[in-house]
């Protein structure tokens, strides 16, 4: 299992670091919102552990931004906040699980365990296309060893691209497939989507991977 902890009391998280190391759990402890959300889709992790509050961005703000871009790993939020309508806060906000402080350390694990448990198996199901690689744990396109990151709305475009490879797929159904029928975006929003991740395969590879029909849609040959 591998864990995102963040944690801006440094004293817990070498602790909670030092512990969760001694239960085989690969862990990885930053101090504050932002960088826990620069590293989230990055490594592959199985749960996200977030105190809620943090500087520069709270664990619950982090919790929705996240949930917003459709990141779909485990979150389980820790706080002193015990009251109910603070735990259904947490849980709205895109949290699975609550931890109120102080807790038994076998919690959190049972907690981190059941968790993983939901999430299903830890193996990351890669579909391959040629020299690339597209790796679903870590939102990532890999070129002879070399690897951009991708957003989670980008990620779903290139995938959906690459497992119709030869097809032209039209707009409306690149729209529907990623963003759902209930979504207002527009054609913009999608072209903006394609441009950057053209802009991320070109400077992998060189290559220009997606392809246009003017008026139609985009296929990858």
């Amino acid at each position: 299992m591998k864990v995102l902890l963040a944690e801006d009391d440094k004293n817990l998280g070498k602790l909670l670091s030092s512990l969760l190391k001694k239960q085989n759990i690969d862990v990885v402890w930053v101090e504050d919102g932002e960088a826990a959300y620069n590293l989230a889709y990055s490594d592959g992790f199985d749960v996200l552990i977030l105190d809620w509050m943090m500087p520069r961005l709270t664990g619950v703000e982090l919790a929705k931004r996240l949930r917003d871009e459709d990141y779909d790993c485990k979150i389980l939020l820790l706080t002193a906040k015990d009251t109910i309508s603070d735990k259904v806060m947490g849980l709205n906000m895109g949290a699975d699980d609550y931890l109120v402080k102080p807790f038994d350390m076998a919690e959190l694990v049972a907690r981190l365990n059941a968790l993983c448990r939901r999430h299903g198996t830890y193996s990351s199901p890669q579909i391959t296309y040629g020299d690339y690689t597209l790796d679903s744990s870590t939102y990532s396109l890999v070129y002879h060893g070399m690897r951009v990151e991708m957003r989670p709305r980008e990620f779903k475009l290139l995938e959906l691209l690459i497992v119709n490879k030869g097809q032209v797929l039209p707009r409306a159904v690149l729209l529907d497939r990623v963003w759902g029928l209930e979504s207002d975006v527009s054609d913009n929003n999608l072209d903006v989507h394609i441009r950057l991740l053209r802009k991320k395969i070109s400077g992998l590879s060189g290559d220009e991977l997606i392809k246009t029909i003017r008026g139609v849609g985009y296929y990858v040959e």
